[in-house]
């Protein structure tokens, strides 16, 4: 039995933050982090069944060729990624009312369609990136029990040796995508490899405005880093508390990016609406 302060429902019965009801969704997941993309993906629905939203979380439920999909946003960070994977997965597998796990789990998929900054030349404007592992700077599954068997500590490991990475900060915890949902898509274009998912967009990617970073060369170290064979290819904010939290509840997980911005030509796309909707068409034939 959950204590009414941790599992937290609204007057309807629907889960807090979300404000969603067990029925509302689909076991299939696209997360986006702008609401506003949500209204773009489910353009493309045949029929919507629900039309919910709340603060950043923006959720639609319907079908895509007779295959029913919900589009939810997640506004920006692993703290929210922490808010959205908790209470989808309390949706499913937590009878609400009294609290109790149910015996059976049900296993939902996410699929994360973002917008990321490439980080070395050969990912350029325009490209997408499916991310392989994911490597979170954020410290937030350190504070999940049990998570040891999800991670690749070698990489984590050389990679904070390679970057003489400072105790002060949380050391980097690194998780695999679900092999299955990265399958689906193995003869698509993607460049794949390791994301970094950062606690933040400025200092915490590098950049710097009238604010200094820790390590001023530390964009120029993560393109060169390799590790058996593979590369990091991108930033973006939200995939290893995708990854490990999903990975810890038995859920699916995979982050596939639009990437908008390249770091080291200085390349952006301002406009990458029709970026968005023709990714977007790609996932959702083989989702």
């Amino acid at each position: 039995m959950q204590k009414k302060t941790e599992l937290i429902t609204n007057k309807d019965g629907g889960i807090f933050h979300l404000n969603l009801l067990p029925g509302d969704i689909s076991d299939k997941i696209i997360i986006v982090g702008d609401p506003g993309r949500v209204d773009l993906i489910s353009s493309l629905f045949h029929e919507v069944r629900v039309r919910k939203e709340n603060r950043e979380f923006r959720t639609v439920t319907g079908s895509y060729d007779n295959n029913e999909i919900t589009v939810i946003s997640s506004g920006i960070g692993t703290d929210n990624i922490d808010i959205l994977i908790n209470e989808l997965d309390a949706l499913v597998n937590i009878d609400l009312q009294t609290g109790i796990k149910k015996e059976d789990p049900v296993v939902l998929s996410f699929i994360r369609l973002g917008t990321s900054g490439g980080l070395r030349g050969d990912v350029p404007a325009g490209s997408v990136v499916l991310t392989e592992t994911a490597v979170g700077l954020d410290g937030l599954l350190h504070f999940y029990e049990g998570y040891d068997w999800l991670l690749d500590t070698a990489l984590a490991d050389v990679l904070v040796e390679y970057l003489e990475w400072p105790d002060t900060l949380s050391y980097p915890y690194a998780v695999n995508a679900g092999a299955e949902l990265a399958e689906l898509f193995r003869f698509e274009d993607f460049i794949r490899g390791i994301t970094i998912s950062a606690p933040g967009f400025y200092a915490p990617q590098g950049r710097s405005l009238r604010l200094g970073t820790f390590d001023n060369e530390i964009n120029n170290k993560l393109a060169e880093f390799s590790f058996r064979g593979r590369k990091i290819c991108n930033y973006e904010m939200e995939s290893s508390a995708l990854y490990g939290l999903s990975g810890l509840l038995g859920h699916k997980a995979l982050t596939i990016c639009a990437i908008i911005g390249n770091r080291v030509t200085g390349e952006f796309i301002s406009d990458y609406k029709a970026l968005i909707m023709d990714l977007t068409k790609r996932i959702l034939r083989l989702f």
